[in-house]
């Protein structure tokens, strides 16, 4: 979607089905038809559902092994010759969600669980979903696998419990849910945690030309 300085959408949003399997370069040939789609833009900002550091791909559990130490950032640039950044998409919509004041966390409802975590506006790079918790992991629990296995009540109890712990272990002071899953939230949310919509994605591709430490350049 084109969107103009202040985040507003200035065009469709354009969508196509993820690849059937979903390596680094069948998604590049995916992102190069949505481009082709759009108007002239100066610049990009991309969420990408896994770990990122420095526009570098590491880890992309939903997708393929292909995308471990892929120069997303750099592809892109070299593709489109245009300045881009690529950033977690779990935390690019924190980034339109945050005041920028204390710690504050995001943590994403979906397929999988994503998670980011800001220190007075500047992003901590980091990957809860996969963190061992109980006997399994965050994303096993209130992940979409976790909602399919233990259905809606002891997801929400779960989902509860998860609240609680990141509470107690990042000690943040205001924490954000995002993703399709908040829907299916039935129990009175804590103190200090509210639910954001989808469209603060929007907003966060935006505020992440703010943040000078994604830019993957050294």
């Amino acid at each position: 979607m084109l969107l103009d300085g202040a985040g507003k959408p200035i065009s469709d949003r354009e969508r196509i089905p993820t690849p059937a399997v979903p390596t680094a370069r069948a998604v590049l040939k995916g992102l190069q038809k949505l481009r082709d789609a759009l108007p002239k833009f100066d610049r990009v900002s991309v969420g990408f559902p896994g770990v990122v550091k420095r526009g570098i791909t590491w880890s992309a559990f939903n997708l393929h092994p292909s995308w471990g130490g892929f120069p997303l950032q750099h592809e892109l640039e070299k593709m489109w010759r245009k300045p881009v950044r690529v950033a977690n998409d779990a935390a690019i919509q924190g980034y339109g969600a945050i005041k920028g004041q204390g710690i504050e966390m995001i943590l994403t409802l979906g397929t999988g669980m994503g998670n980011a975590i800001y220190t007075s506006g500047r992003l901590v790079a980091m990957e809860l979903g996969h963190h061992p918790w109980k006997k399994h992991t965050y994303e096993d629990y209130i992940g979409r696998r976790g909602l399919d296995r233990y259905g809606k009540k002891r997801w929400n109890k779960y989902l509860l419990e998860a609240i609680e712990q990141t509470r107690n272990t990042f000690n943040w002071d205001h924490l954000y849910l995002g993703g399709g899953n908040t829907k299916k939230i039935e129990f009175k949310l804590p103190e200090h945690v509210t639910i954001v919509s989808n469209e603060t994605g929007l907003l966060g591709g935006v505020a992440l030309w703010r943040d000078d430490t994604l830019s993957g350049h050294k």
